[in-house]
């Protein structure tokens, strides 16, 4: 048996969940989720409780059965509790501000980047962060929403607009990454 999938997924106070059509339906009290589970599994809402089996002990059963209990269990955890995703800017020069539903990202180019918020993510930005280390902080941008998939899709096509290069550290990171740093010519050079 799978060890994640025969785990019941225990429904919060305030949280409800119901199945329609194929389709589990959660409600908390920070908004609403819907999706299309697989097909195959059965899921049931039993007392205050979220449970999901599986037909057989086919491999594709077997594969999904975690699976739909995962994604189950994080609409649950974002109805409740909510996802938070931490971005953080390296670099001299560069700025982010929000614009109603828009990030304004001043990124080393010639011109801006923006970029559109999906429905359901908001976005916090401070500026000019004191860190400890020899680099520069240049802001932190705090990204959160009830979606996990869709925050994690949002925060990695942000980062995508500068990702942090290797021998300065300069770019978007997420909260606690390590860049594996290269020493540049100068330093190479040296060595030999």
């Amino acid at each position: 048996m799978s060890r994640i999938g025969q785990a019941p997924i225990p429904l919060p106070n305030g949280v409800s969940a119901e199945l329609r059509d194929g389709e589990l339906i959660v409600k908390g009290p920070k908004g609403e989720l819907s999706r299309r589970l697989p097909a195959a599994m059965e899921i049931a809402v039993e007392g205050n409780a979220i449970v999901v089996r599986r037909p057989s002990d086919s491999k594709e059963h077997r594969s999904l059965h975690g699976l739909t209990r995962s994604l189950a269990a994080n609409m649950v955890q974002g109805v409740s509790e909510g996802y938070v995703k931490v971005l953080e800017l390296y670099g001299v020069g560069f700025r982010v501000e929000v614009r109603g539903r828009r990030l304004n990202m001043q990124l080393g180019f010639s011109h801006p980047v923006v970029f559109d918020l999906a429905e359901g993510i908001s976005a916090e930005v401070e500026s000019f962060v004191p860190t400890g280390d020899n680099e520069y902080l240049a802001c932190r941008v705090t990204l959160s929403g009830i979606d996990k998939e869709l925050l994690g899709q949002t925060a990695a096509t942000i980062r995508s607009a500068k990702k942090p290069e290797p021998y300065k550290g300069k770019g978007f990171r997420y909260r606690g990454e390590r860049i594996r740093r290269k020493a540049g010519k100068v330093a190479q050079a040296a060595v030999q």
